[in-house]
């Protein structure tokens, strides 16, 4: 199963935490950047690495570390602790990404929040051993200028840049931007899809409210299913390209799209 949302959860509110992880979310990604004040850090620190003592259970958990010197101090607290499952690293850089891949062997997820990332997003999604890029548009939009419209369409071509990235390095499909509008859910769907649709596989969460909707915009439909499930077995018996019962071509292209489809089940 592809892991399709990630909520993030404030590393000095650890009593939000076990909420976080009841959330049905697949993921949480627990904050130690943007969301802790400066005064807050070390205790925000603490409280992560209090919590990651304990092994993982079937949810992903992960920790958005600080950038520079304490990002590394954030790094050395986490690394092998039995909990983690990797990092994000804000505003990333390939000096950065390789620079915490000598001090530890994470996984690492590379946020996309600024130009000079746009500019080297080959460099960035090229990084050994690197999971997937993710968009970190609030800061992005913020470094550029720009101020999305209520359809965002400001932000779509930065977006496919960061898709052809990570598909021409052989990357996981990229994770999503957050919403920061909570109670707007009915558009949360409708972006959420347009981003599955435009080759996301998972997005970024700030409210548990929102996993829900995540997780169902990226989980295949029962028709879905079926029908990759019907054109991967035609293929055992098909060499080479065939036309199926509607009359449509299918090639190894269309049944790559159907592994997709399966790759998204939900088993919970």
């Amino acid at each position: 199963m592809q892991t399709a949302s990630y909520l993030y959860v404030p590393g000095d509110r650890p009593e939000r935490f076990s909420k976080a992880l009841r959330s049905d979310a697949d993921a949480v990604i627990f904050d130690l950047e943007d969301a802790v004040a400066i005064p807050m850090k070390a205790y925000a620190q603490e409280a992560v690495v209090a919590h990651l003592q304990q092994p993982a259970g079937d949810v992903e958990q992960w920790v958005r570390i600080n950038t520079g010197e304490r990002g590394i101090a954030d790094l050395d607290a986490i690394a092998d602790l039995p909990g983690l499952t990797g990092i994000f690293v804000p505003k990333a850089t390939r000096t950065a990404l390789d620079e915490l891949a000598t001090i530890a062997d994470v996984a690492r997820c590379a946020l996309i929040e600024t130009a000079a990332a746009l500019l080297d997003l080959p460099a960035i999604a090229a990084a050994k051993d690197l999971g997937a890029l993710a968009m970190g548009e609030v800061d992005l939009a913020a470094d550029l200028g720009v101020d999305p419209s209520p359809n965002e369409h400001e932000l779509w071509p930065l977006r496919m840049q960061v898709v052809v990235a990570s598909a021409a390095a052989g990357r996981q499909a990229p994770i999503g931007p957050v919403s920061t509008d909570i109670k707007d859910l009915y558009g949360l769907s409708h972006s959420t899809e347009a981003l599955r649709r435009a080759g996301f596989g998972s997005r970024q969460a700030i409210h548990p409210a929102q996993v829900p909707v995540i997780n169902l915009a990226f989980t295949p439909t029962t028709k879905e299913i079926d029908r990759a499930e019907a054109l991967l077995a035609q293929a055992q018996s098909d060499e080479g390209v065939w036309v199926d019962e509607s009359g449509r071509m299918v090639d190894e292209a269309v049944l790559r799209s159907a592994r997709r489809v399966l790759d998204r089940r939900r088993t919970n």
